[in-house]
């Protein structure tokens, strides 16, 4: 039997982005411990905004497990937050509130910024580096410095050997800002992925004195006005087996409608601060329109050339969510309003 190192990773009760929490307890086990293995296990939610204190516990079920290569015998274990009954999942639980279909397909586009000393990385104390256009994929320090390289990469390790389907990183448009992609299959599956993506990041950045900022449009002038930086976004690109196998003009028309039907309930999950970054300005659409187009990064959703030219089959991308939308209730959304669209 060898000892291992679980660490139990959940998201707070904080609004209107919530938090990522994470502890650590020591469980004896003959090998990596699989998911039915993992206990339940009990917190203080008092602390986390998940409970008051003359009632305070709350329960930490084990939804995904992935190895932790940072940590001898380390395990990450991705939680829900459930009632003290252990049963009924809290309010916070945004997971436990979502369909799930093994056949939808996410593939998530995670922009953020790196931030020392409450600027992003690379920007000058109280001023601005010069305008976007170097930094886009940009190579030398003049373009990503001299750390933030250092941590994409052991992130992209970390990821891998955890199992995580990372497929991809680049330095994005604005300074100090990059992105990293996901794809998993099933929403609750991918967006776990993602989670604990996103939490091997803040933990790598401890080691650099480097916070993760996951606002969407953090660069403000006076008045919390945005200045003409580009804004974070975590676009979801998205399919079923019907998009990827049957599809067709007529289906596609019909999936757009339900999208432009449901354009508000879509907003409400996508984000907090959007209307700050969806302004039809940087490759997005004005909050307040739903568009559609081919190869279009200013529309609502972005159509691929490929999903065309195969007869209206593929994916599709919503470039609506932002960098701090919680990708469960992201794909939860998406899945929402395919499942309303009939198949035959």
């Amino acid at each position: 039997m060898a000892k291992f190192k679980l660490e139990y990773i959940w998201l707070d009760g904080y609004t209107p982005l919530a938090g990522m929490r994470s502890k650590t307890q020591i469980k004896e086990f003959a090998s990596f411990p699989k998911l039915e293995e993992l206990p339940m296990w009990g917190f203080d939610g008092s602390s986390t905004q998940q409970a008051e204190g003359k009632s305070s516990d709350c329960m930490l079920k084990p939804v995904a497990v992935f190895p932790d290569s940072t940590r001898k015998n380390g395990v990450l274990v991705m939680s829900e937050v459930m009632m003290p009954d252990g049963k009924t999942p809290h309010p916070s639980n945004s997971r436990a509130s979502i369909p799930d279909a093994a056949d939808a397909w996410f593939g998530f586009e995670q922009e953020y910024f790196f931030y020392k000393d409450g600027a992003p990385l690379g920007f000058p104390p109280g001023g601005f580096p010069g305008p976007q256009g170097p930094y886009y994929t940009g190579v030398g320090y003049s373009s990503v410095g001299c750390v933030a390289r250092e941590v994409v990469e052991k992130h992209i390790d970390i990821c891998l050997d955890a199992g995580i389907n990372l497929e991809g990183i680049n330095a994005e448009v604005a300074k100090g800002q990059w992105e990293f992609q996901i794809f998993g299959k099933g929403s609750r599956k991918a967006a776990d992925q993602m989670w604990v993506a996103r939490y091997i990041l803040a933990r790598l950045g401890e080691a650099y004195g480097l916070d993760i900022e996951w606002q969407c449009k953090p660069i403000r002038g006076a008045f919390n006005k945005p200045l003409d930086w580009n804004g974070s976004g975590m676009h979801a690109n998205f399919s079923t087996e019907h998009m990827r196998e049957v599809g067709g003009k007529a289906y596609f028309e019909q999936l757009m409608a339900a999208f432009s039907k449901n354009m508000d309930e879509h907003i409400a999950v996508y984000g907090p601060d959007n209307h700050m970054r969806l302004t039809g300005l940087h490759e997005t659409q004005s909050i307040d329109k739903f568009t559609f187009g081919l190869a279009d990064r200013g529309a609502s959703i972005r159509i691929p050339h490929s999903f065309i030219n195969s007869g209206y089959k593929g994916y599709l991308e919503d470039r609506r969510p932002n960098s701090a939308a919680d990708p469960y209730l992201v794909a939860g959304r998406i899945l929402k309003t395919i499942q309303s669209v009939p198949t035959s």
